[in-house]
């Protein structure tokens, strides 16, 4: 498989409309520290925008595409199972003399054309999804990666949703592994090639609040204003 280039560094332009994306590794705590993020820069946070456009767009609760999502079936297959009642397919803007070739590819596409348009209506940070390779191009966009040690991934989990520790150390290797799947799949991106990133944080030695602290540092440290570097590549 041929996978995407590395997406080139640039600088940031706070005086300019911009995108911050966070990706995460489950339970490495990143939703939060977008949270906290968006609201040490009073800007809107894209966490459940995404989800409640594809919710309509195919009429599905977000569980249930999340479930398409992660399966390696046929999108039509569990989609059909899900739907009760099902829709028509004339509902759903579907061409019915091509209903086998529809797979978890229109999921993909939705999602990409929804986070375009959120990062056209203004500043945002968006949390998840694939945000760091589907807004490559975007003039002003940092990209960020949240991770963890597995163990304590796997006690964050524990805790939210009142797992076994054999019930949440499954669930995170199921969703790594599909997550994974899914974006080299469908964009050709590596999640986790360092190179896709401006900024990777550990969350093993910091809290949320730590680290949307050095994003925010960060970002205001590489704009366009503040850079002083010779070769123009920020330096933390």
């Amino acid at each position: 498989m041929k996978y995407a280039e590395p997406i080139i560094a640039q600088t940031m332009n706070p005086n300019k409309p911009f995108v911050i994306t966070i990706s995460r590794e489950i339970g490495s705590g990143g939703h939060t520290v977008g949270r906290i993020l968006a609201e040490k820069m009073n800007t809107r946070y894209c966490d459940k925008d995404l989800v409640k456009a594809l919710e309509k767009k195919f009429n599905l609760t977000a569980e249930k595409i999340e479930k398409i999502k992660l399966e390696k079936r046929h999108w039509l297959a569990d989609f059909l199972s899900f739907v009760n009642p099902a829709p028509t397919a004339h509902s759903l803007g579907v061409n019915t003399d091509n209903l086998r070739d529809i797979t978890t590819g229109d999921i993909f596409k939705a999602e990409t054309e929804i986070l375009k348009a959120l990062a056209e209506e203004g500043s945002c940070i968006i949390a998840g999804r694939s945000g760091f390779h589907v807004l490559k191009n975007h003039p002003n966009h940092l990209r960020v990666f949240i991770t963890a040690s597995k163990p304590r991934r796997i006690q964050r989990v524990m805790k939210k949703q009142a797992l076994s520790e054999h019930e949440a150390t499954r669930l995170v290797e199921e969703i790594d592994k599909a997550r994974e799947g899914y974006i080299k799949r469908y964009s050709g991106a590596d999640r986790y090639d360092a190179r896709n990133y401006d900024l990777a944080l550990n969350m093993d030695f910091l809290t949320e609040e730590k680290a949307a602290e050095l994003i925010l540092a960060f970002f205001q440290n590489t704009s366009d204003t503040t850079l002083s570097t010779a070769d123009g590549a920020p330096t933390v």
